[in-house]
């Protein structure tokens, strides 16, 4: 029962959950959420549920009831449409709503025998046996999709932003605070934690779950992008990566079988072959070259992938060369792995290039499998990817610009450290429900930058993390309720992305500092 247990404390610590209603109507809406959880449904489908529930109690007066119906169905629930035009037309309080609504919802039933972590996973003593993906909902007008992701520590709701936690923790919050910003799955770092502390030293103290106090999923990368961004330290063979460690200048060889081996060790949920990512730009034959080469460290992790218990996804390479891209994802799917990640891009190229090589992908790789585009993590790129069938995303955005003090809003980025903020009462983004929107205003958080404290790049990780979370999920529901183009241009129309100047400088910058011995 202890799972059952953890469950119901993440749903009552989960401020974002009910954050839009009334104390008194949070109150029912939780209560409800706890015995559901109780009854042995799965904990995400309560929390996206409570949530769904939530948003359309504070959303009452914009809403008919034939919409709330679509979006309760959407999350699973079912409720007598004649009930919701009599609620709508009484307008009661939102406390009384929140408690007419639950005594009258149906959910679809409980699977046989719930697993071990309350999820309804597996497919022995009687449980139901479930795809490792699921797509729920597919977009008419373009290639998104909602979906399901299942793994043994949860399931994962897609599409999805998955923040990085590159040695072991998510930099500045708690595990705690990041299921409290909505995060289901967090990444990990093979390289930085092959360095230090060692795979051996996670595994004996529990596993990386265990060592980093976080029992959802995990992903872990397969350290390649670290090796080969360390373009003067290190050296590309059959056999595999040399390269010297950035912290001690020490030798290390990374072959595809060490690396399946130290994420065997760590224990995630889902883990990635080593691949070789080329920069942009790069030669037709080296992309050529580092592509083939890949493709045959991918099948050598393959053979090597031994835990049953961890989804291996293959890594489509190629460049920006669309022939070379098909070939990569042809060859993988061949491979059958679990679920397909695209990686190499968003390495400098233009936006209109990376569209197009995501396309050229998509379009070869086999719809039933979840696909990730790997290190993409602006507002701007997730729309552009889930419009082409992208389920899973991943980035340091978040946590790097909120460290220089940037912060997330719909217009696009906010600098804290501007003095027309020494002394603005108002949060970093009306309406926005994060802790640090609910707390402090733009003048403390601008203080906190200007003195140097910890505290303003914990609260301001608090919140473009939030953000991006929950960017991704209205994203989903957006799919789910058959609205995802209207939304999708009505949020373009007023976010202001970086310039492509600004981040055509900026890749240069990077590609220079990769250079210096």
């Amino acid at each position: 029962m202890e799972h059952i247990v953890r469950a119901v404390e993440r749903l009552r610590t989960d401020e974002t959950l009910t954050a839009d209603v009334d104390d008194a109507a949070a109150g029912v809406l939780l209560r409800w959420g706890e015995e559901q959880i109780k009854a042995g449904r799965p904990e995400e489908e309560v929390r996206q549920a409570v949530r769904t529930l939530n948003r359309v109690i504070a959303r009452r007066a914009s809403l008919s009831p034939a919409e709330v119906r679509a979006r309760l169905e959407a999350a699973g629930l079912l409720v007598d449409e004649a009930l919701l035009s009599g609620l709508w037309a009484e307008a009661p309080a939102e406390c009384t709503l929140a408690e007419r609504l639950v005594r009258t919802l149906t959910l679809s039933p409980l699977p046989p025998s719930p697993s071990p972590n309350g999820r309804g996973r597996g497919g022995v003593g009687g449980e139901r046996v479930r795809a490792p993906f699921e797509i729920v909902a597919e977009d008419p007008r373009s290639a998104a999709r909602a979906g399901i992701l299942h793994t043994p520590h949860g399931d994962v709701p897609t599409p999805v932003f998955i923040p990085v936690g590159t040695q072991a923790t998510v930099k500045t919050v708690s595990p705690n605070e990041l299921r409290e910003v909505g995060a289901t799955i967090v990444l990990a770092n093979t390289y930085h934690l092959y360095l230090r502390p060692g795979a051996d030293v996670v595994a004996e103290l529990g596993g990386l779950h265990r060592f980093m106090g976080w029992d959802g999923p995990i992903l872990t990368d397969s350290g390649g992008f670290q090796v080969f961004s360390l373009a003067a330290n290190r050296q590309v063979a059959e056999e595999g990566v040399t390269f010297r460690s950035h912290i001690d200048g020490s030798l290390h060889l990374f072959t595809p079988e060490k690396v399946i081996e130290v994420q065997e060790k760590l224990g995630a949920d889902i883990i990635m072959p080593l691949d070789e990512c080329t920069p942009y730009p790069c030669s037709r034959d080296y992309a050529e070259e580092a592509h083939r080469r890949t493709l045959r460290w991918a099948e050598r992790s393959r053979k090597t992938h031994r835990r049953p218990d961890q989804a291996l996804f293959g890594i489509v390479q190629g460049s920006v060369y669309p022939d070379l891209r098909r070939e990569s994802a042809e060859a993988l799917v061949a491979m059958d792995f679990s679920g397909y990640a695209i990686g190499g891009l968003s390495v400098g190229e233009p936006k209109e290039v990376m569209h197009a090589m995501l396309e050229v992908c998509v379009s070869f790789l086999p719809r039933e499998k979840p696909r990730h585009l790997l290190g993409v993590g602006s507002p701007e790129d997730f729309f552009e990817g889930v419009a082409r069938g992208m389920d899973m995303f991943d980035c340091v955005l978040a946590t790097r610009i909120a460290r220089h003090g940037a912060l997330l809003v719909r217009e696009g980025r906010l600098n804290i450290h501007n003095a027309s903020y020494a002394r603005d009462p108002r949060p970093v983004e009306e309406g926005c429900t994060c802790y640090t929107c609910r707390h402090f205003s733009r003048a403390y958080l601008r203080h906190l930058f200007q003195s140097q404290e910890i505290l303003g790049l914990r609260l301001a990780t608090l919140h473009n993390l939030h953000f991006l979370l929950r960017l991704l999920e209205d994203i989903r529901q957006s799919i789910l309720n058959g609205t995802f183009q209207a939304f999708k241009e009505e949020f373009l129309s007023t976010f202001q992305p970086v310039p492509e100047e600004v981040r055509q400088n900026e890749a240069a910058r990077r590609r220079l500092i990769r250079l210096r011995p």
